[in-house]
């Protein structure tokens, strides 16, 4: 393993530190609770907005608190869910008159520790909703997790609904913006490579140099299938054909497209990625109206690539553009 890395025991708190002194005037960081918060959060006028997660899918949370997005996240170690004193003591922290909005990805450990902190909360008087996040059409039928995983289409997800709660949306409001978007979002990811967590030191499974695996999880988790490598146009097309027939989309339908890279993959290989993408779904009269090429939601070092659609409305349409400040920030 070749990585910066000191104890594998603190990557995540030193990573932690090293985004909030990056961002002293708009980020707080609370060590106890792996929490990373904005400095002006919580408000009386705005529903505050958390996230949890395991570590490891930077920038997903911990870098998309800021205003627009995220009031918190408060994740747990690398590819971990967050103790549940975490989401408890974050909600305390985070807690405002109109109510605090839990974000979760649909993993067993997520769900727990997020159901058993707002039970917790809401015993001390605290109002919490919750909002699922499962667009991973990848998993159909599954032994190993509690149904469609959330990955990359969360991204969508939080920017609608922490627009509309910086437009003074109230709780129920947010949670019929959440689950709206999540119904319409769909994802399919890939690999080309492993990843390797620093506390264990090695890949957490072996792909031959001439294998892919198609339908991966962001944990590492089997994918659809093992096969052989294949040329970008046609990983492109599987992944689009997985995608586009699962929600259905349909001619003349306006969508967000991602690319998202899974932490490996050079930019590069993602627009090229999307330069065919976009093509294919013009030929199937679907309409690219914003576009999100980059990584949103990685698994640590793996190579691979994620497809992401969301369709669009006015309303949908209108939050994704409205502005967003966080601690990934461009020139």
């Amino acid at each position: 393993m070749k990585k910066f890395v000191n104890d594998p025991r603190q990557f995540v708190p030193e990573m932690l530190k090293g985004i909030a002194l990056a961002n002293p005037d708009t980020l707080k960081y609370v060590p106890e609770y792996n929490l990373i918060m904005r400095a002006s959060a919580p408000r009386d006028d705005k529903v505050s907005i958390i996230q949890g997660s395991g570590s490891g899918h930077e920038p997903a949370h911990v870098m998309i608190v800021g205003k627009g997005m995220l009031d918190a996240a408060c994740p747990g170690d690398v590819f971990a869910a967050p103790p549940m004193d975490y989401v408890l003591e974050t909600s305390k922290l985070l807690a405002s008159p109109k109510g605090v909005l839990h974000i979760i990805n649909n993993y067993t450990g997520d769900r727990m520790a997020f159901e058993m902190g707002q039970e917790m909360a809401e015993a001390d008087g605290i109002t919490i909703g919750t909002l699922l996040v499962d667009d991973d059409v990848a998993v159909k039928d599954s032994t190993y997790t509690v149904g469609r995983r959330g990955v990359a289409g969360n991204f969508f997800v939080i920017k609608a609904v922490g627009a509309a709660s910086e437009q003074g949306a109230d709780l129920d409001e947010l949670l019929r913006i959440g689950n709206k978007v999540n119904s319409v979002t769909r994802t399919m990811g890939m690999a080309l490579t492993s990843c390797t967590p620093p506390a264990k030191g090695s890949p957490l499974f072996e792909l031959g140099d001439d294998e892919m695996e198609m339908g991966v999880g962001i944990h590492g988790e089997p994918g659809r299938r093992r096969e052989k490598l294949a040329s970008a146009n046609e990983i492109v097309d599987e992944l689009l054909e997985a995608v586009v027939t699962d929600l259905p989309f349909s001619p003349g339908d306006d969508v967000a497209l991602m690319v998202n890279g899974l932490g490996g993959t050079p930019v590069s290989e993602l627009y090229l990625l999307y330069g065919y993408a976009h093509e294919q779904l013009a030929q199937r009269g679907i309409n690219v109206r914003r576009s999100y090429v980059g990584n949103y939601c990685t698994s640590l070092d793996m190579a691979g690539t994620s497809i992401t659609l969301s369709r669009l409305d006015p309303e949908i349409g209108e939050l994704l553009a409205a502005p967003a400040e966080i601690a990934i920030r461009t020139f």
